[in-house]
């Protein structure tokens, strides 16, 4: 998958950190460290890293993501990030 969003809390800039859904890819998910959850009353299920956003964007960039855009949305911090595909 060559897209991806992670995001964040603003009170949270320490972690965790959102960094996929269900369709994610499982060896970029594996690779974070990530734990697959089900919040209580959600019939989906999200990703999440104890590291801050900004050691995400580090490790996502080793493995060819590039940050396309940033935003916040309401009390959330988003980022939209891309890999080429060989």
């Amino acid at each position: 998958m060559p897209y991806m969003l992670i995001s964040t809390q603003i009170r949270l800039e320490n972690g965790p950190t959102n960094v996929g859904d269900e369709y994610s890819d499982p060896d970029v998910m594996n690779y974070l460290g990530a734990r697959k959850t089900t919040m209580l009353g959600n019939n989906f299920s999200e990703y999440h890293v104890d590291d801050p956003p900004r050691l995400v964007l580090d490790k996502l960039e080793k493995i060819g993501f590039r940050v396309l855009t940033m935003t916040g949305v309401g009390q959330t911090l988003v980022w939209c990030l891309h890999k080429e595909t060989e």
